[in-house]
């Protein structure tokens, strides 16, 4: 499984993902699941993977092989808009998960995949789309300025309570490796390494990365301090009603008792 997060905000996106393949007792596997496409120096895409491994790759080859094809028409070179970017990734999924569905069948395996696509075309504002496994999109908004694909449940809680449209880029990113980490440690089929991305708006560059292994010291204290922060949060929570009156009692009591003493 896996867990993939963007973010849009005022001032540009921020994608998240994990990349661990599979999860057992004795076997672990790490694949990159972020994609980056900068076909001219006025436009960059992010793509986000879920699913099966197979037919994402094939989604992403595709998409590539696409893109250096002159004979091909409609590709990430061509589209005019985001939108129109958006509808391409999301005819080739549906196309190439048909295909992979239809060669698995008699092996009962589930060849689908989910992805989360993003960027900007100079002349349009940055966006940001989900793209479900039937082939429709939907996109963030104001509303929802987060989307999500895979292991989502976990790491949702930080991101409602946290991102809006006015959260800084810097906030959002690490807003969403809270949320990567949170996820992480409530299912095992989701691992680091960590991958980051901050795309700053009207930029078209993908210089602000991050890759964030196990041991990496940002991440650690990432995680201690948000840990931490939660145990001291916790503790600073309004007494129950019977705890409040067992502490008043106690209160009067003592001093009872060691009047009592000194007579």
């Amino acid at each position: 499984m896996t867990y993939c997060i963007a973010a849009s905000t005022n001032d540009g996106l921020v994608f998240c993902s994990d990349s661990r393949t599979n999860a057992g007792a004795d076997m672990l596997s790490t694949h990159s699941k972020m994609h980056v496409f900068r076909p001219t120096a006025e436009r960059l895409f992010v793509i986000l993977t879920a699913g099966n491994l197979a037919t994402t790759q094939a989604i992403i080859s595709r998409i590539e092989q696409e893109l250096d094809d002159p004979e091909v028409k409609v590709n990430l070179l061509s589209c005019k808009k985001m939108i129109e970017a958006a509808r391409y990734i999301s005819e080739v999924s549906r196309e190439e998960q048909t295909k992979a569905q239809s060669s698995t069948a008699a092996s009962n395996i589930d060849a689908s995949a989910s992805l989360i696509f993003g960027g900007q075309i100079k002349g349009g504002a940055p966006a940001v789309f989900m793209m479900y496994a039937a082939g429709n999109f939907i996109a963030a908004s104001d509303d929802t300025p987060f989307l999500q694909i895979g292991e989502s449940k976990y790491g949702k809680p930080i991101l409602d309570r946290i991102l809006t449209r006015d959260t800084s880029l810097e906030d959002a990113a690490r807003c969403a490796i809270v949320s990567m980490d949170s996820t992480i440690k409530s299912n095992a089929t989701v691992g680091a390494p960590i991958e980051v991305l901050v795309y700053e708006k009207g930029t078209f560059e993908s210089n602000h990365y991050l890759r964030l292994d196990e041991d990496n010291d940002y991440l650690r204290a990432i995680r201690q301090t948000w840990n931490e922060a939660l145990k001291h949060a916790f503790a600073e929570l309004p007494q129950l009603q019977w705890e409040k009156r067992t502490a008043h009692l106690a209160e009067n009591i003592h001093p009872i008792i060691h009047e009592s003493h000194k007579k």
